[in-house]
């Protein structure tokens, strides 16, 4: 579990993160949503210590990250694995190189274990087949495959995904986006996952907070989404005249 604990951050005299509170629960896929500029780009930044908060807590699993030395901060990042929006593969390696990659910074395992390893996470992604390929080889959603296979090669506590699901279809889109959620599951991991994409928040929104100009404006469930009488929430996920349709639909529904 990550736990949040009054998070504030400020850029000179510009206040963007105001008394961030919250709990990431693990396996859960846990969503922060909220339009560009609302702040959950920053608050993933000091979730994963690429920016430091102002003041406050971010405690891992009751461990202080802010208040850590850089050694233990350090050792804390090797419990970590990032999905990026891009999916940052290195072009001049193999799909399995770029999933060893990690293994072979960090891991003390033989080379021979090392790449078994590596197979076995490209093998539950479904791209054991590909494994001699080079990412621009690949399709889009592949790509973002072998970055999920990479991030769990050293079968982090906690993983962190900056909307994972940029630049692909609707469709490839549902495949990574159950493919995150089972890996969560299956790991017993913390993950958080920065979307704007209604389609993750609907499918594998077991715990969303949604930032609104730096505040903690809602939070719930997927299931609560459609019953919030949040109006800026409402105007955020309605955005679509369909996503407004199914709301009026349930709410009719259930005056019947």
């Amino acid at each position: 579990m990550i736990e949040l604990r009054s998070i504030h951050k400020s850029f000179e005299d510009r206040e963007v993160l105001c008394g961030i509170n919250a709990r990431f629960e693990t396996g859960h896929t846990n969503l922060i949503i909220g339009q560009s500029g609302s702040g959950k780009t920053v608050l993933m930044k000091c979730i994963v210590g690429l920016l430091q908060p102002t003041s406050g807590e971010i405690l891992y699993d009751g461990r202080d990250f802010v208040r850590m030395s850089k050694k233990e901060r350090t050792l804390l990042r090797r419990e970590m694995g990032m999905i990026f929006q891009s999916a940052a593969l290195f072009d001049s390696m193999s799909v399995l190189e770029n999933v060893m990659f990690p293994l072979d910074m960090f891991s003390s395992e033989n080379l021979a274990d090392r790449k078994r390893r590596a197979q076995q996470c490209l093998d539950r992604v479904n791209l054991i087949e590909a494994q001699d390929k080079y990412p621009d080889e690949i399709s889009g959603g592949m790509q973002k495959r072998v970055a999920i296979a990479r991030a769990i090669a050293l079968n982090p506590r906690y993983l962190f995904c900056d909307e994972p699901n940029s630049g692909l279809d609707p469709k490839t889109s549902l495949v990574i986006d159950d493919l995150i959620h089972s890996i969560t599951q299956e790991y017993k991991m913390t993950t958080i996952i920065n979307t704007h994409d209604m389609n993750s928040v609907m499918g594998i929104g077991e715990s969303i907070i949604f930032i609104r100009q730096g505040h903690q404006e809602w939070t719930g469930t997927k299931d609560e989404v459609l019953r919030s009488d949040n109006a800026y929430l409402t105007d955020f996920i309605f955005a679509s005249n369909l996503l407004k349709n199914a709301r009026h639909a349930l709410i009719e529904k259930g005056q019947k």
